[in-house]
């Protein structure tokens, strides 16, 4: 998935996410149930390729980053926690899409 409308459409297509603007304009933030939720996407507007930061299973996050050059750690996010990814195709769509719903899931569950 390269294309933002593709990104976004994987992203509202779960339960109860909210798109907001909490630190203004440069960054659509997405939550779960709320605009006082918790986010778990969030998407730097204008950059291209896409970057999208998701949170991660600290394991996980690191053998993401081991395995694709475009997955870095959280921009601006805690960096344990969080990746950055670019969304230039090298990260497969059915893997990004998993790992879409893998930081939803982290979130909503925590």
């Amino acid at each position: 998935m390269t294309e933002r409308e593709e990104i976004e459409e994987a992203i509202a297509v779960l339960p109860g996410v909210v798109l907001d603007y909490p630190f203004g304009d440069a960054v659509a933030v997405y939550k779960i149930g709320s605009t006082e939720g918790k986010m778990f996407a969030l998407i730097l507007e204008g950059a291209e390729p896409v970057r999208l930061s998701l949170k991660c299973d600290p394991t996980l996050a690191e053998i993401l980053r081991e395995k694709y050059e475009t997955v870095l750690p959280g921009y601006h996010l805690n960096k344990r926690h969080w990746n950055t990814v670019i969304c230039s195709g090298q990260v497969p769509d059915d893997e990004l899409r998993d790992l879409i719903r893998h930081s939803y899931e982290l979130v909503k569950n925590n």
